[in-house]
């Protein structure tokens, strides 16, 4: 019995050994796809200073539109200021569509509202309105950044796991046999 399990036991050791390679090896694969889809998924999605630079400039093109086109009805102000933002984004390699820029001149408009003395109930409750978004994108900004920074820890940590991993082989890991102690045949008592 004792010679069949010195016999095995390498063989034991060498598959445990390579089950365990696998598991590592897959483990690190799906790792390294989570880190891909991630920086995919954060790549897709301005940047935090990206939306403080729109929402800078959608007040600056506001303000242009207000100042510069007074004469002009409220489209055709909205239409200039969408085409400065767009321009200003352009020269900094940042595309947007009109609809997220017109929702930041929009913003930038009622907060500009809201900062005026509210002449009636309605534009008090737009006021609200602009504060709860303000609220609410802040509120997103710092959960952005805090997916930025998880994304960039789990980059880190891979980073680390697949240097550490590949160079290395996997160790092969012996154990000694447990020697078994055999009794002695005894004969069986019997009485009589």
């Amino acid at each position: 019995m004792q010679t069949i399990i010195e016999t095995v036991q390498p063989y034991v050791s060498t598959v445990a050994t390579a089950i365990l390679g696998v598991l590592t090896a897959i483990v690190i694969a799906g790792l390294n796809t989570i880190k891909v889809k991630a920086n995919e998924w954060i790549n897709a999605r301005t940047t935090e200073s990206q939306r403080v630079l729109l929402h800078k400039l959608a007040e600056e093109g506001f303000s242009l539109a207000k100042t510069v086109f007074k004469e002009a009805d409220g489209p055709k102000k909205l239409q200039q200021a969408i085409s400065y933002v767009t321009r200003q984004l352009e020269q900094r390699g940042i595309y947007l569509t009109d609809t997220e820029i017109q929702g930041a001149i929009e913003k930038a408009y009622l907060d500009y509202k809201a900062k005026q003395k509210p002449n009636s109930t309605e534009e008090a409750t737009i006021a609200d309105a602009a504060a709860k978004v303000s609220a609410e994108e802040a509120a997103q900004a710092a959960a952005k950044e805090a997916m930025a920074g998880l994304a960039a820890k789990v980059n880190e940590l891979l980073a680390q796991a697949t240097a550490e991993a590949l160079p290395t082989a996997p160790a092969q890991v012996q154990v000694e046999p447990i020697p078994i102690p055999i009794e002695s045949a005894q004969e069986p008592v019997t009485t009589e």
